[in-house]
């Protein structure tokens, strides 16, 4: 194993989580039974927006949701609420990867969801819109999500870190280092408050859509095959770093042949520029899309780290 390690509400808005209940979104499965009478998908969902999501258009329908966990034609972005038995104030907002095209609950979200609650943690899995599905907004539209359920979870709990996978760690990272960027109009008094994070971890992530790593789903979905220079730059996190980013926490498989290693080690150089806490766990093997960690690979090693640095807070 080579492993690498830098150390470096409102009344409007309990108003805004009231209607989110009233508003719980269903899921319609392909091929599988309800999400809610599964281990996986046990949950209180509220929706991150009154009526229509920002700009409008979208998919219709009902929600897929595959065999193994695998969602899109997201209808209704929402968030789905996993409690520990003693909540402690201290929350993971949480993005599944799936290149943009699907959201990966199966294997990532809800996996990590649940043994969050078992140590202790509020979990919040965010189910955000593709925008490859005729969303009038295009490819903002998923950033509008996660800046929307980081108010929303800001306003409910005192610590707030996210969790992304693969492209969803491509949307978290965005989240985090864009905490400034106005995405959308203000909906209501909870856009008036800051969508801001404590921490941050980015596991196997896409973080650059600058070439060389112009092959990934992410790029694809995002800007195109034709995409200027500046256009691949407006979407690489990395440009985005500052130092008023919060800490970040990195993990990636040197074998992945989706998310190209340098990615993390370009986030990582990012945060050391700006002088932002950073610590990386880097596997010699263990592929992309490893989740919680790849039996018989040493990335089953990641959450102990990432349960220690989280306890950091």
């Amino acid at each position: 194993m080579n492993r690498r390690r830098f150390i470096t509400l409102s009344s409007s808005a309990l108003m805004a989580m009231r209607t989110g209940n009233a508003l719980a979104r269903k899921h319609f499965v392909v091929g599988a039974f309800p999400p809610e009478n599964t281990p996986f998908g046990q949950g209180t969902d509220i929706a991150l927006w009154h009526g229509k999501p920002p700009g409008g258009g979208g998919p219709v329908g009902s929600e897929l949701l595959t065999v193994r966990g695998s969602l899109s034609n997201v209808v209704n972005p929402s968030l789905r609420i996993f409690q520990p038995k003693r909540p402690a104030g201290k929350a993971v907002l949480i993005a599944a990867g799936g290149g943009y095209k699907r959201i990966e609950m199966g294997k990532e979200a809800w996996l990590a969801a649940r043994w969050l609650t078992r140590i202790g943690y509020t979990a919040y899995v965010l189910t955000y819109r593709l925008p490859a599905e005729n969303w009038h907004d295009g490819s903002v539209v998923a950033l509008q999500d996660a800046q929307r359920a980081l108010r929303i979870v800001r306003s409910r709990e005192k610590h707030v870190s996210v969790l992304g996978f693969s492209a969803g760690g491509h949307l978290m990272g965005m989240a985090v280092t864009r905490a400034n960027f106005r995405s959308y109009p203000e909906h209501d008094a909870l856009d008036r408050t800051h969508a801001y994070a404590d921490r941050a971890a980015l596991i196997y992530p896409v973080i650059t859509l600058e070439r060389p790593y112009t092959h990934t789903s992410t790029h694809k979905v995002l800007v195109g095959p034709h995409a200027s220079e500046q256009e691949n730059a407006k979407w690489s996190v990395q440009n985005f770093v500052t130092s008023r980013t919060p800490p970040i926490f990195l993990v990636q498989a040197e074998d992945d042949p989706v998310s190209d290693p340098h990615n993390t080690q370009i986030m990582a150089a990012a945060c050391k520029r700006e002088h932002v806490p950073v610590e990386m766990h880097k596997y010699s093997s263990g592929g992309h899309g490893f989740g919680l960690g790849r039996p018989g690979t040493p990335t089953v090693e990641w959450p102990a780290h990432y349960q220690r640095w989280l306890g950091e807070v």
